[in-house]
């Protein structure tokens, strides 16, 4: 699963500088999570960044966007590719 943020956000803009994908970003109100980016730190660390840091606890994991450990590796792959050879 990506995570998700939620209206719990106080914008306090500790868990964008954490994410290695540069999945978080803001949003019109608060911060939001692209889940195209989001592999739960999966590559990175063994837990995620953004869910360690944040002051309020806002961050679960998105119901809407389910993906298993081995997806989430397969998405971490590609976007090593993509940085290591952009468009």
């Amino acid at each position: 699963m990506a995570l998700l943020i939620t209206d719990d956000c106080i914008n306090c803009d500790v868990c964008e500088p954490e994410c290695p994908n540069g999945a978080i970003y803001m949003g019109p109100q608060i911060y939001e999570i692209d889940p195209h980016k989001c592999t739960e730190c999966v590559g990175h660390f063994n837990e995620p960044q953004c869910q360690q840091v944040c002051p309020v606890a806002c961050i679960p994991l998105n119901p809407a966007w389910v993906e298993t450990p081995e997806q989430l590796q397969a998405k971490y792959e590609k976007l090593q590719a993509e940085l290591k050879n952009p468009l």
